[in-house]
């Protein structure tokens, strides 16, 4: 009776992927397989498609998803070289804070700087980087205060207990957002002389 279960539990493709393992073929085939057979299509470096809804993309050879926040990423990224110059970027928070501006790395932003200083163009180099970062405050600025104007409003939230509960952000004084309003005035008018 024990050999009628013992040949119960093991099929024959089982004992033959055993028999695989044992003599170090383990990649072989145990059976063979009738019916759906899959297209094969040839993919190569930085192509882009669609697959069962997802795009893909093949980057140094793998296959990758390409998702909405890929540009984001790219922008965070610090390479391990500077792409202007293939030197390794290892000074650390400057390399870091260039390469966030300048899209290089230190030492090419500072040769760069150099030869504008002895073509004497450096000040108005100068001016436009700060007009750039001026330019992006204010736009900050504008993003914090129109959060401020659409935080004052209430909103209703539904818990996970099915309760309606209403959030209301702190009633903000007249003249603190009139405060900060003056201050992109001032901002934008500096700008502009």
């Amino acid at each position: 009776m024990s050999d009628n279960l013992l040949k119960r539990e093991f099929k024959t493709r089982d004992v033959q992927r055993m028999r695989n393992i044992i003599t170090k073929k383990a990649g072989d085939k145990t059976g063979v397989q009738v019916g759906y057979t899959a297209d094969y299509v040839e993919r190569k470096e930085g192509d882009v498609w669609e697959e069962r809804g997802k795009k893909w993309t093949i980057k140094n050879g793998i296959k990758q998803t390409v998702t909405r926040f890929d540009a984001i990423k790219k922008q965070i990224f610090t390479p391990i070289t500077c792409p202007n110059c293939n030197k390794p970027m290892n000074k650390g928070y400057i390399d870091k804070y260039m390469f966030k501006i300048h899209q290089k790395c230190s030492d090419c932003v500072f040769d760069y700087e150099t030869k504008l200083k002895v073509r004497g163009e450096y000040k108005e180099y100068e001016q436009n980087m700060i007009r750039q970062g001026v330019a992006y405050h204010i736009k900050e600025m504008e993003n914090v205060l129109l959060e401020l104007l659409m935080g004052q409003s209430g909103e209703q939230y539904v818990t996970e207990a099915g309760d309606i509960e209403e959030w209301k952000g702190k009633s903000l004084d007249n003249q603190f957002i009139k405060d900060i309003q003056e201050y992109i005035q001032k901002l934008k008018d500096a700008m502009n002389a």
